[in-house]
């Protein structure tokens, strides 16, 4: 692969300049940055200017690191080498489990309990019904022979059904 005078730099190179400038790098990553920086005018010009905005950057104010910043740091630290994370991880996970399941058992026993009051003391019972109306049903051939209400109405006004003896 011949390296031509106006060659850039891949993504890759390119994210690896700054570690190249601290000197952060594998031996073979940096000599093969070096060599294309040897070769490249326009990689050479892409890590002057990655110089530049570093030493720009030396000029911004600092922001101060607030009061509990060195805590907050440690206690994350701390956090990350704890020993035996992964059981306490997994007993936390099967407690919150057992939490959601204990949630959706008690909300389905109360929407069991809740149907069943209803049909037991919310709708009317039908054999009441049957045992309260027995007489019409006994009497039903009796009333359909009827036919009407205006001969109940007559039969009403009649001399034989009215209270009074005249």
């Amino acid at each position: 692969m011949s390296v031509g005078p106006e060659q850039r730099l891949n993504p890759e190179e390119r994210g690896n300049l700054t570690a190249y400038i601290d000197g952060e790098l594998t031996e073979n990553e940096a000599r093969s940055i070096a060599t294309k920086l040897s070769l490249s005018g326009t990689a050479r010009r892409e890590l002057e200017s990655l110089k530049k905005t570093w030493e720009l950057l030396e000029y911004l104010p600092r922001p101060p690191a607030s009061d509990g910043f060195p805590d907050r740091t440690m206690e994350s630290i701390r956090a990350i080498e704890a020993p035996s994370t992964s059981w306490t991880q997994d007993a936390d996970f099967w407690f919150r489990q057992g939490w959601k399941l204990t949630l959706c058992l008690a909300v389905t026993l109360a929407a069991l309990a809740s149907g069943y009051a209803f049909s037991r003391w919310g709708l009317p019972d039908p054999a009441e019904r049957l045992a309260r109306d027995r007489s019409i049903a006994e009497h039903l051939d009796e009333y359909q022979e009827v036919g009407s209400f205006e001969f109940l109405e007559a039969l009403v006004r009649s001399r034989e059904m009215s209270d009074d003896p005249r």
